[in-house]
Formats: structure tokens, sequence, C-alpha cells
């Protein structure tokens, strides 16, 4: 029987698994929280079609990390706008702030992302969202440019 083989009704009681079936729920949390991990680092290296392949089957797409990133906020930080415009697609929550308090917009202005600072307004990013906001970040930074963007 391979780890990936559908569960069997040994008999027991069902509230009282056996220790096969707690071995096999370990390894199964420890194969999903590898494939999270895969799944960040996509979304980090801009792997937008390997990605989107995960979320359409199933995948979600506002998987957040232990530092309370998103799939999007790792794609806008790192410039991946391809990678951002897929999320944005399949319905990422623009406005969900890390552990941080930072948004993805804030990510992208702070890093100076064009690009996708203009995808995250269009699918309804908040400047004024976030610790720092986008704006806070903007004036930090000296990027006026934005400022004029978000009418502040």
């Amino acid at each position: 029987m391979t780890s990936m083989e559908p569960d069997r009704d040994e008999g027991g009681d069902a509230g009282d698994p056996s220790a096969g079936e707690a071995e096999h729920r370990a390894r199964v949390a420890e194969q999903v929280a590898g494939l999270a991990d895969e799944l960040f680092a996509m979304a980090r290296e801009g792997n937008a079609s390997t990605l989107a392949a995960y979320l359409d089957a199933g995948a979600s797409v506002d998987l957040t990390n232990e530092a309370g990133d998103t799939l999007v906020m790792l794609a806008a930080y790192h410039g991946n706008a391809s990678t951002v415009r897929s999320l944005v697609s399949r319905g990422a929550d623009v406005n969900r702030a890390n552990g941080k308090g930072q948004t993805p917009l804030a990510g992208a202005v702070f890093k100076g992302a064009d690009d996708i600072v203009d995808l995250l307004l269009k699918a309804g990013a908040d400047p004024a969202a976030g610790t720092p906001s986008a704006v806070d970040a903007a004036r930090m930074f000296g990027k006026d440019e934005y400022l004029s963007l978000f009418g502040a």
C-alpha cells in the first residue's frame, strides 16, 4: 500500500484511530506542509503557470505562511507581475495584510514595482490599508508618483 492509497476500514472504534492511521495522517500532514512550502516558493520565484495549476486543482489562492504572507504578497514583493495577475484572476485577497500589517500594495510600492501597483489597484487594493499603508510607504520612500496615483 502506498501512502497515497485511500484509507480502508480495518474495524475498531472510529473515534480511536489505530497507530497505522495516525502514522498515515502524520505522513499526509508532512506532505501537505511540503507542498505549501513549494507553493510559496513558486509565488516568490514567479512560477505562475505551475502555481496556477495547483490553484485550479484546489489549493487555496489565499494560502498563508507562518509569517502571515499570502501567495499574492510574496509574488508582489518579489516583482512577479504575471503571478500577481494570475492570483488576482483567481480571487486572491489583495488587501490581506501579513503578520507585520503589510499589504501586497505596500510591498509593491516599497519595491517600486509600477506594473504590480497598477495591477493591485485595478483589483481593488486599498492604498490606506495596512501598517504601514501603501500611502505611508510612498511617503517614507519619496515616491510622489504613487501618492498622486493614490490621490493622497
